[in-house]
């Protein structure tokens, strides 16, 4: 997609070290323990894999929510995660604290179609802490903790770049 050089600053996602990096300047200056989809790399619609290539934040959701707030359908519920109401709700897949939506850049593989990054809602999010254990777990987001999606969040704006492979 960059025919001489990558763009100076970037995210770069690893399903294979299943982790998150911000490098700017070719350096990384941060790195992230991530959760991607239990089902592999893939881009197709209902595959429920993390789709690869290259990807721009479409969206920025929830600035200034409190950490742990949950989101359903890329809206705030009010409510704010907690073991109990975990308990209450056993089968939701927790989205929560910030969302970055993602966007495919490549026509035919990651937009456009049944392989579109964005019609499939594929974001970046937080999940619930403990669920986070260095395995792919998603239905093809790519789960962070709590506090390191905060931070993440605070330093990205609409447009930057995304780039997600093996």
């Amino acid at each position: 997609m960059f025919s001489d050089a990558l763009p100076s600053r970037y995210i770069e996602v690893c399903i294979t070290t299943q982790t998150l990096s911000l490098i700017e300047n070719s350096v990384v200056v941060s790195r992230y323990p991530v959760s991607t989809a239990k089902n592999g790399a893939g881009q197709r619609m209902g595959s429920e894999c993390t789709p690869t290539g290259w990807h721009k934040i479409r969206a920025r959701i929830g600035d200034e929510l409190p950490i742990n707030s949950v989101f359903v359908g890329r809206r705030a519920t009010g409510e704010i995660y907690t073991p109990e109401l975990s308990q209450q709700y056993p089968d939701r897949d927790w989205i929560l604290t910030r969302i970055l939506w993602l966007g495919g850049l490549e026509a035919g593989f990651n937009r456009y179609g049944v392989v579109d990054s964005s019609w499939r809602y594929i974001y970046i999010h937080g999940c619930p802490d403990h669920l986070l254990q260095g395995q792919p777990e998603s239905h093809g987001c790519i789960r962070m903790h709590n506090a390191d999606v905060l931070d993440l969040f605070k330093q990205l704006n609409v447009g930057e770049l995304v780039f997600i492979h093996l």
